[in-house]
């Protein structure tokens, strides 16, 4: 059985028991100067509070906050910081369930209250105060982009009107990261961003939020490779939090830097171990599960099975987490399922279930979804177009949901999956161009948007699907453009390596193929299990 750590127990108000500063000495959070017309005990820990919420450690800067608010109640700032503890920005733009809960709602509305009543002295303050409650007012009325956008527009006046505030830079630019719609591929709210947290780079080098968030404003295909001086810098700035050990792995990921990955995901994972022995022990802490999602990953590229496969029995050897939140979800699921299809372990795929079976996964149907999908490529793979179709009714009844619920971008990412698993349904059932057009079709739909910032990729991406039917169907050439397709958007996907490889080689073009096999060899020096591509390439090119 899996246990959740009641709510209550993660969002200590300012009335609870204090513990924001049962942190290891030496704790290293990077350098936040935001100063406030609090008292010069308060003024620090406020300072490490605001750290903590650069690294989006949201459970620990509420209880941060609320202890600041504890120790000195006129601290108006420190219930601001509860508020802004309670909205997060990033994560919510493509997911709903990440946006604040009603219960979020009325505590952040609360804070936002009492900050007002507290009252401060400097108009500063006050700005800020009002540009949070921007978020918050008429809840039940506006949408939550539409108040994402309020938000964003209140933070951008607190930033103009106080030009030399590098913290209103910075509020603001992570402010509008959260706004951009998912299907927008121009990026320009993200470029815009950025610009703002480069032109205040230079001196704020230490600060955790600029390096943060121009990952997150780079953290696409074609950006990606900005974003690494970044990348480097945020680990060693804040190297007590697991996230910012983590988010360096998203430009590894992007940019096939997997043995730079598995360093940040290991370290990411030791250290959500630590804060979960000071804070919640026993439980596992989100953070981990999601470096294990991005670790699995990156094993695999590199062959290292058994390592891989030792990180899938530790997420199924967990009990407790602390919270149940999407990047958690989305680690149950994608994780095995990750495991077994990209290692074409057909039969594995189409047993896996969705686990832990107490898991809320009503919230999270997207990643649910993952499991249908592996269960359906899994028993179509394996001629049992009968459950294949079962699994099949499933995703739809997935997709259908989400868009009758309004969440676009959820629903075309399950249509995404649903069309790739009915194509291998079809080829199951000798419907050649039927699957074709379906996987075709599915491609084209992924090819519109990006994946989710949560994400390290696609469990099994559209285009590298096609690839394989075009590969067997005998359709070499069509292969060969699919999966320079799929490495164009995903650098140094194994299975995308290996299927280039075989269908130059089938192709006729030796040349090709002999390239494609020596990246393989060449990210595989760490391999710990056989693979049958990676021999071919080795004897290849003996």
């Amino acid at each position: 059985m899996l246990l959740l750590i009641p709510l209550a127990a993660l969002s200590a108000g300012p009335q609870q028991p204090q513990h924001a500063h049962e942190h290891e000495v030496g704790e290293r959070l990077g350098t936040v100067r935001f100063p406030v017309s609090c008292g010069p005990a308060a003024r620090r820990d406020f300072e490490r509070a605001v750290a903590l919420l650069h690294s989006f450690q949201y459970e620990e800067s509420e209880r941060a906050f609320a202890a600041v608010a504890q120790a000195e109640p006129s601290c108006a700032m420190a219930y601001w910081g509860i508020a802004m503890s309670l909205y997060h920005p990033v994560w919510a733009a493509a997911n709903p369930s990440a946006a604040p809960a009603p219960e979020e709602l009325a505590r952040g509305r609360s804070a936002v209250e009492r900050a007002k009543a507290a009252g401060t002295p400097r108009a500063r303050e006050r700005e800020y105060i009002a540009a949070i409650e921007a978020f918050y007012r008429d809840s039940e009325r506006l949408d939550h982009r539409a108040r994402a956008l309020a938000y964003a527009r209140a933070m951008e006046q607190v930033a103009r009107r106080h030009p030399k505030d590098p913290e209103a830079a910075i509020f603001y630019a992570v402010a509008l990261l959260g706004t951009p719609r998912p299907t927008d591929k121009t990026y320009a709210t993200q470029r815009q961003a950025a610009e703002i947290l480069n032109r205040v780079l230079p001196g704020t080098r230490d600060h955790p939020g600029v390096a943060h968030y121009l990952i997150h404003s780079f953290d696409y295909p074609e950006l990606a490779r900005l974003a690494l001086p970044a990348a480097r810098a945020y680990a060693n700035i804040a190297p007590a939090s697991p996230h910012a050990l983590h988010m360096p792995s998203h430009i590894f990921t992007r940019l096939a830097m997997w043995q730079e990955s598995i360093r940040s995901n290991l370290a990411s994972a030791a250290a959500a171990r630590r804060l979960m022995a000071r804070t919640h022990p026993g439980a596992t802490h989100y953070d981990e599960l999601h470096a294990m999602d991005y670790l699995v990953y990156a094993y695999l590229q590199g062959v290292e099975d058994r390592k891989a496969e030792g990180v899938v029995a530790e997420m199924r050897a967990v009990r407790s987490i602390d919270q149940a939140t999407f990047a958690a979800a989305y680690a149950f699921a994608a994780t095995p399922a990750r495991f077994v299809l990209e290692r074409r372990r057909w039969s594995d795929a189409a047993a896996l279930g969705v686990w832990p079976a107490d898991f809320p996964w009503q919230k999270f149907p997207y990643a649910e979804a993952i499991v249908h999908f592996a269960r359906v490529l899994g028993a179509a793979r394996s001629g049992d177009s009968t459950a294949a179709r079962k699994s099949l009714d499933r995703l739809e009844q997935i997709r259908a949901g989400l868009s009758e619920a309004g969440d676009r971008y959820w629903a075309d990412q399950v249509e995404v999956e649903r069309r790739a698993a009915a194509a291998w349904v079809a080829r199951s059932e000798g419907k050649d161009r039927e699957a074709v057009d379906l996987l075709r079709s599915s491609a084209e739909l992924d090819d519109s948007m990006d994946k989710h910032p949560v994400t390290p990729g696609a469990v099994l991406p559209a285009r590298e699907l096609l690839g394989d039917l075009f590969l067997d169907l005998g359709r070499a050439a069509e292969a060969l453009k699919e999966y320079e397709s799929t490495l164009a958007r995903s650098p140094g996907r194994f299975n995308s390596l290996a299927g280039a490889a075989r269908a130059a080689e089938r192709a006729g073009d030796l040349g090709k193929a002999r390239g494609y096999y020596a990246q393989l060899v060449a990210q595989c020096g760490s391999a710990d299990a056989a693979h049958p591509d990676l021999d071919r390439a080795k004897a290849l090119l003996r």
